[in-house]
Order: C-alpha cells, then sequence, then structure tokens
C-alpha cells in the first residue's frame, strides 16, 4: 500500500509545478504579449505616445514596487493565501484589461495586474522550494520554472501578434480566463496549507505604498514634461511629491521594525553594484520592445503577427546563449562577463540606433537584436550570481526579490525618460519644419525615426554606464571556488 501512496504524492508533486509554471507565464507573458499591440491600443484610444507607455509602466511599477511585500505576505500570511489571492485579482484584472472602454480604464486595470502578479510570483516560487527537496528533484523544479520565465518572454511577442491581427488586442488579456480559473480550482485541490515562515505578521505597507507612489509620480512628471513644459506647476508640484516619497520611503526603511528593504543589505559592495547595474541595463531594455514595435508598424507598416515573428530572433539567441554562459563563469569568474555583456547590449542599440525611415528588419534592426541578444543572454545569468554571492542563505531570497525589483522599477523609469526625449525629439523634427499645415505622412514618418534615433542612442549610454558600474563596483568573484555557481538559475529575471 506504500508505493501507490509514494506514486500519488510523487504526481500530485508535478502537477503542482505544472499550474505553478502557468501562472508564472501568465506574468510573464503579460509583461511581452502587450509590445507587438501597442500600436492597435493606441488607434483604439487615441493615446499619445507619452500615454501608451503607462500600459507597460503601469504594470512594471506595480509589479516592482509590492513585490518584496509580496514575499513578505507569502511567508506571514501562507504561501497558498498569497498566491491564489494573487491569481484570482490577475484573472479578474486581465477581464477588466481586456474590457476596458478607456485608456485610463486600460491603465487601470494594468496596474492591478502588476500589483496581483507581485503577491503570486513570489509566492509560486516559495511553493515550489517548499514542495521539491533540495537536490535534484528541486533543480529540475527550479529549471523548468527559469525556462517558463524566459520562454514566456518568446511566446509572448509571438502570441502577442497573432492574437492582436486575427482576433484583437482584447484578446491578449482575455487569454489569461480560462488559463486563471484552471489555475485557481486545481490548486484549491492540490496545493496543502503551507506552514508561515514566521509567527511575525508586520508588514511594510507604508514603505510598499511610498516607494510605489513616489515611482508613479517621477515617471509621470517625466513622461508628462514634455507636454506642459519642465517649469509648468503640474510637473514641478508631481516631481516634488515624487521626490518627497522616495525620501520617505528610505527613512521609513531606514527605522520600521520589519522593513521592507532593509538598507543594510546594500552594505555588501555586489548587491549594491548588481542592482544599479540591473536598473541601468533595464533602464534602456524596455525602450528595445517599445519603439522597435512603433518602427516596424507605424513606419514600416508591417503587420503585428510579423513583428511578433521577426522579435523572435533576440530571445532564441538569450536561451542559446544563457544555457552555456554558466561553463564560462566557471572559468573565468562573473566579473569580466558584467563588463563586457553591457558594452555588447550598448553596441545593439547604437545599431539600432541608426534605422532609416525606408528601412527593413534583416537589413536595419535584426543585426542590433542580434547583438543586444548576446550581451543579454551572458548578463542575466551572470547578473543573477553576481547579486546573491557573499549573501547570508537567510537573506538570498531578499537579494533575488531586490534584483527583480531594480529590473522592473529601472525598466519602468528609463522607459518615461526615453519616452520623453522621443516625444521632445518628435516636436522639435516638425517645429524645425517650419510647417503652416496638417504634417504630412512622410514628415510624420521622418520626425518618428529621428525620436527613435535619440531614444536609442540615449539607451546606449545607460547600457555603456552599466558596464562602467561593473568595472568599479563588482568584487573580483574567484570562479572556480565560488560555491554559488554550483546551482546557477534565474527563476525571478523576466527577459
Amino acid at each position: 500500500m506504500t508505493k501507490p501512496a509514494i506514486a500519488k504524492k510523487h504526481t500530485s508533486h508535478w502537477l503542482i509545478l505544472i499550474l505553478i509554471a502557468l501562472a508564472q507565464f501568465m506574468v510573464v507573458l503579460d509583461i511581452s504579449i502587450v509590445n507587438v499591440a501597442l500600436p492597435s491600443m493606441q488607434r483604439a484610444f487615441s493615446l499619445s505616445t507619452a500615454d501608451l507607455q503607462w500600459i507597460i509602466s503601469a504594470y512594471t511599477l506595480a509589479f516592482g514596487g509590492f513585490l518584496l511585500l509580496g514575499g513578505r505576505t507569502a511567508d506571514y500570511f501562507g504561501r497558498r493565501l498569497a498566491f491564489l489571492s494573487g491569481i484570482s485579482v490577475f484573472t479578474l484584472a486581465s477581464l477588466g484589461t481586456g474590457l476596458s472602454q478607456s485608456g485610463t480604464m486600460l491603465i487601470t486595470f494594468r496596474a492591478i495586474q502588476g500589483l496581483a502578479a507581485a503577491f503570486m510570483s513570489p509566492a509560486a516560487l516559495s511553493i515550489v522550494l517548499v514542495t521539491y527537496k533540495e537536490g535534484h528533484e528541486r533543480n529540475v523544479a527550479l529549471s523548468v520554472w527559469g525556462a517558463v520565465a524566459s520562454g514566456g518572454a518568446a511566446v509572448g511577442v509571438l502570441l502577442g501578434g497573432i492574437i492582436t491581427q486575427y482576433l484583437t488586442w482584447r484578446w491578449n488579456f482575455f487569454i489569461n480566463l480560462p488559463v486563471g480559473i484552471f489555475v485557481i480550482l486545481f490548486s484549491l485541490r492540490l496545493l496543502g496549507h503551507y506552514k508561515t515562515e514566521s509567527e511575525r505578521r508586520s508588514l511594510d505597507l507604508p514603505g510598499a505604498a511610498s516607494v510605489t507612489g513616489g515611482l508613479m509620480a517621477i515617471v509621470y512628471a517625466l513622461t508628462e514634461a514634455p507636454v506642459y513644459g519642465w517649469g509648468s506647476a503640474r510637473i514641478l508640484i508631481t516631481l516634488i511629491i515624487g521626490v518627497l516619497l522616495v525620501v520617505f520611503f528610505v527613512v521609513n526603511e531606514s527605522r520600521a521594525k520589519h522593513p521592507l528593504m532593509p538598507l543594510r543589505v546594500f552594505k555588501i559592495r555586489n548587491i549594491a553594484g548588481a542592482n544599479s547595474l540591473m536598473l541601468l541595463l533595464a533602464a534602456g531594455l524596455f525602450s528595445v520592445f517599445f519603439f522597435t514595435t512603433l518602427y516596424l508598424q507605424d513606419v514600416l507598416h508591417y503587420s503585428p503577427v510579423r513583428t511578433g515573428l521577426d522579435f523572435l530572433v533576440m530571445p532564441l539567441i538569450i536561451a542559446s546563449v544563457a544555457s552555456t554562459i554558466p561553463r564560462l563563469i566557471r572559468r573565468i569568474g562573473y566579473k569580466p562577463i558584467l563588463i563586457v555583456a553591457p558594452l555588447l547590449v550598448s553596441a545593439g542599440l547604437f545599431l539600432i540606433a541608426r534605422i532609416p525611415v525606408d528601412g527593413s528588419f534583416w537589413g536595419n534592426v535584426a543585426p542590433g537584436l542580434m547583438v543586444m541578444g548576446l550581451g543579454m543572454g551572458a548578463l542575466f545569468v551572470a547578473v543573477t550570481i553576481a547579486a546573491t554571492s557573499g549573501v547570508p542563505q537567510h537573506e538570498a531570497g531578499l537579494a533575488s526579490g531586490l534584483l527583480n525589483t531594480s529590473q522592473q522599477i529601472g525598466g519602468a523609469l528609463g522607459l518615461a525618460i526615453l519616452t520623453g526625449v522621443l516625444s521632445s525629439s518628435i516636436s522639435n523634427y516638425l517645429r524645425a519644419l517650419h510647417l503652416h499645415a496638417q504634417p504630412s505622412a512622410a514628415a510624420i514618418a521622418a520626425a518618428n525615426v529621428h525620436g527613435f534615433h535619440n531614444g536609442y542612442l540615449l539607451a546606449s549610454g545607460f547600457a555603456f554606464l552599466a558596464s562602467m558600474i561593473a568595472i568599479f563596483f563588482i568584487k573580483k568573484s574567484k570562479a572556480a571556488n565560488d560555491p554559488s555557481h554550483k546551482e546557477i538559475s534565474t527563476p525571478g529575471l523576466a527577459v
């Protein structure tokens, strides 16, 4: 009677992994799937480019701002409760996003999606860690988790193109409904009531609210400044409020009994360096899908499906490089890779910055994406190791969560800055033409490409600065002896 019981338990474990992987797939998918659909959403609600970036930024800011709080909630109040609550709200928010009747409604539901994902994702990873015992079984589970996290980005750009072209952009969110309901129903049957990790039930709600609200205010000021002017009262007041909220967050974290982000971890040099590096890289990388989607569909008039297929070149290269880079890290350590990889990303962005109005994907965009893919594939593995090496075991989860938070927040801030540069460049270009009537389609296309040039060049500068951080702030690793290299995975990062 023992063997069937063991077999049943083993089967349920892998069913749990399937459920958890599906949930994580939804989280990652909803970061990438919207990119190809952006021009369709823009036309549906007559959104400006500044408003359009909020469809991405609202999700990533809420996700990054509440991610650490979500992890603490799972520890204090139970992984099962946090996971089921997160996926339930995420599924309902997906329905609301798909039914949106205005740009404001769409952006609001995207923020709710990001908030729900911030509670669902860390709880899901925590369930994986406690379900599978340390060793081969857990390594296999984490490999599946990592494959889903990186594969979701690749599937997202292609699936987003197909759905947008043949169904409408709304179905990019409706597809979450059957998946979410399936995961909820089977999770209620399969997930146990996991023991909480701590008797403390104190959550740093002021910290989570202040950092998220502050960053949203700063992003709003950065994106709307080209419209209202940097000296306008609206922009100055919003910017001041944002900065004050971020300052309050730092002060709160230094004084709170159970802080959301213990500032002491930044005394570890590699944590500070790796998170700064990731923040800068993400600030440049989020522009790639955003700007390139607009270029391919609005300037070159590619269909959503063709755009999605073209984008696949980057995640395929990232996946192939990421699978081989751990062996190189064992030989030379992670610091040389963290110096070279951002330079490859910078070079790729510089190449794309040369796009012409009458260009083509394979002639003008693909070379840059390929070079970037080489750098990104090497970077994500190396930066994860750098951010967690030398960290006490009981704070490894915190270090990993910080890195993911830096990625999301850096991407949102960078996209706000680059979108502001894009809007200003387009306005200045059209103004320089001294047009006395509505600009022609050719003039608008030329103005957009001029704006993309400036945005890509600034993004290239962000990546170059990331390499400088690796040179001066990342401590050199002893590759062969570094225990963190024994098991390399990036389960929390979304490519």
